[in-house]
């Protein structure tokens, strides 16, 4: 019992403190065509030059770091432009835009739908992209959900991808596999691209399709590749530019109930891998990090993970949580990052941890200075948000960070269910800032005992509505309502529990408070 009461209280020390929190500026990039499945990338050279771009075919420029976006309509008359945006900067300050194709049957009649891997340049920083590229093509097999990194030493561009033999067959003779080839000359040719899969997955586009391919580079030309599959979590690699790979990918670890997941008003959401190395002159130089989302703790209970590998990914360290909340809310669709400069990874994210309704959902930047060890954790959106099922919200988010510049991206609906994305104007200033004027709008006791009736003694800063809840820690899924939607005074309050009336065996549970679109929780220990 000592010990369990001891993991109380490690946990509030560690995960309280987000609790209190101050805004931080968003800017809205665009509502135009319900934009989703965003990307963000800030130009290594020129931090003030920011690209993005959101399904199926929309790419953002900024050219003073974020505060204000212009919307170009990209276009490729070959191939078109069919979505799953990916975008990049080369070392000579090209800007990339990677996506799917639907080939024009009077300029390409051999092509079919999705058939192939496609990527626009633009040489003027992201205002046009008037070239546009294509490789890929196997016959009339779907290539899909690419990923790209460009080695700093070279500017070689690597990608990998998923082919399916036939998209959503159910037919146990067609499967999909990881495909990876690279590009020499700023993507105007493409190297014969290579099978990097030795474990092959279904082609259903689910949970035992491999998907989630994404490349980085390490220090010294390596390419690093995970994603996730029937097999969970893999890992392949090459030691010399891509010329060669692994005979077999390597298994890091088990994704519960596979990457493909429900979430609440979401029409469709995942937990696909993320992969970075720490390629900066830093104490963890080298590190190579896999971030992903499952529901090893509970399928209500979706969190944020991290595995990290200090040789060349040989070994693992054990599933790291990242959003770990006593209240059993989820937190979903995570992206990773790392900023070369400082070294520091920074994971985004969604969150409904600060409402008791399951559907009001937030955004979320866990930042670590440590390689991975400690997060510190800050709510970048200034207004939550419901999503709804019935709007398609995309796959995916993003974020990139450059030398202290922080720029993430994300959708979100308005009451009007209409889908916009926004982006965060952040840097280590304003973090530090957010941190300084954390100010405790809750402020509650952190443990009592369980008792016929508990008695918990807390204060506001303002008359308002409050919620409350009882969970048990370590059983997701188990809650009773104690408080919905109750008036309460400014200053000193007491919330009174009657553990007989509820049913609730001796034992230890959490109580939550959800105030203002925020929370706070006191341990309940049965001695």
């Amino acid at each position: 019992m000592k010990t369990l009461i001891k993991y109380f209280i490690l946990f509030s020390v560690l995960f309280s403190c987000e609790n209190f929190l101050s805004q931080i500026q968003n800017i809205k990039i665009s509502s135009q065509f319900d934009p989703e499945e965003v990307t963000i990338a800030i130009n290594p050279k020129n931090t003030n030059q920011i690209i993005a771009g959101s399904n199926l075919a929309s790419s953002y420029y900024s050219h003073n770091a974020g505060y204000t976006w212009q919307r170009n309509s990209l276009i490729c008359k070959d191939f078109n432009v069919y979505g799953d945006p990916v975008v990049f900067w080369d070392t000579t300050q090209a800007a990339y835009f990677m996506h799917l194709s639907n080939p024009n049957p009077k300029t390409t009649p051999n092509g079919s739908w999705v058939d192939r891997i496609v990527v626009n340049k633009s040489t003027d920083f992201g205002l046009s992209y008037p070239d546009c590229f294509a490789f890929g093509k196997n016959n009339k097999k779907v290539q899909d959900k690419h990923w790209a990194c460009v080695d700093e030493k070279t500017n070689t561009i690597h990608v990998a991808w998923t082919q399916f033999d036939v998209y959503e067959s159910s037919d146990p003779k067609d499967t999909s596999i990881i495909r990876y080839s690279n590009s020499k000359d700023g993507g105007v040719t493409w190297a014969e691209p290579k099978k990097i899969s030795a474990f092959t997955g279904d082609c259903k586009d689910n949970d035992n399709t491999v998907e989630g391919a994404v490349p980085c580079m390490g220090p010294n030309g390596e390419v690093y590749i995970a994603w996730a599959g029937p097999r969970g979590l893999v890992f392949q690699k090459s030691l010399n530019g891509g010329a060669s790979f692994l005979p077999q990918e390597k298994i890091i670890a088990p994704i519960k109930n596979g990457w493909e997941y429900k979430v609440n008003e979401v029409s469709r959401a995942n937990g696909l891998p993320f992969t970075a190395c720490d390629i900066s002159n830093g104490p963890n130089r080298g590190r190579v990090y896999v971030c992903w989302g499952d529901e090893k703790n509970g399928e209500t209970n979706k969190d944020v993970f991290i595995v990290y590998s200090d040789d060349k990914g040989e070994t693992w360290s054990d599933p790291i949580i990242v959003t770990y909340r006593p209240n059993h809310k989820e937190q979903f669709m995570p992206f990773m990052t790392i900023d070369q400069k400082t070294g520091f990874v920074y994971v985004l994210y969604y969150d409904r941890q600060n409402y008791l309704d399951d559907v009001t959902t937030d955004v979320y930047l866990a930042v670590s200075k440590n390689g991975a060890l400690k997060f510190d954790y800050y709510k970048i959106n200034e207004a939550s948000f419901k999503p709804d099922k019935k709007v398609f919200f995309g796959d995916y988010i993003g974020i990139s960070a450059v030398n202290n510049v922080i720029r993430p991206i994300w959708m979100q609906m308005d009451e009007s269910k209409i889908l916009s994305i926004y982006t965060a104007i952040i840097n280590d200033s304003v973090l530090s800032n957010y941190q300084k004027k954390q100010v405790p709008e809750i402020k509650m006791e952190k443990m009592t005992k369980f008792l016929p009736k508990i008695k918990i003694n807390y204060s506001v800063e303002s008359a308002g509505v409050i919620s409350a809840a009882i969970t048990k820690p370590l059983e997701p899924g188990f809650e009773k309502v104690v408080a919905k939607d109750v008036r309460i005074k400014k200053g000193a309050n007491q919330l009174i529990i009657n553990t007989r009336k509820l049913s609730l065996k001796k034992g230890n549970y959490v109580v939550t408070l959800y105030y203002n679109g925020k929370n706070d929780y006191v341990w309940i220990t049965e001695e």
